[in-house]
């Protein structure tokens, strides 16, 4: 009789379900900011007046640090995208897989701090 583990299903390491989860994550956060780009920019065949007061509505920190998230979103779910890609189609993807996910991690920090520090001076700054 074989033995069974306890606890998830994932039979894979947590840097693999971890990976899989943001991912998804971010996957579903940008959906959704499309959909409210898509909806809003269609506001202004609607009323030109409606879509002035929620772009103003848009021009405060909370959005910025928003918009902060959403480019941080982009950036880990293009880079993993890539990764993902390599795991699949590259014959030595799935043993590289860790590494890749490190950097891509270091890709995204390389990428995300110069433009945090532009952007939030921006939205802080003035």
């Amino acid at each position: 009789m074989a033995k069974t583990s306890k606890g998830t299903l994932y039979r894979g390491q947590a840097h693999g379900q971890w990976s899989w989860v943001a991912h998804r994550i971010t996957g579903v956060a940008i959906f959704f900011f499309l959909l409210v780009h898509v909806l809003d920019t269609a506001l202004v065949r609607v009323s030109p007046e409606a879509y002035n007061a929620v772009m103003a509505t848009y021009k405060n920190p909370v959005m910025g640090l928003g918009e902060a998230g959403l480019v941080a979103a982009i950036v880990y779910h293009a880079f993993n995208g890539l990764r993902i890609i390599m795991v699949d189609f590259w014959s030595s993807g799935t043993k590289y897989q860790k590494q890749m996910l490190w950097g891509v991690l270091a890709l995204w920090v390389v990428v995300m701090i110069p433009f945090l520090i532009r952007h939030l001076s921006h939205v802080f700054g003035g």
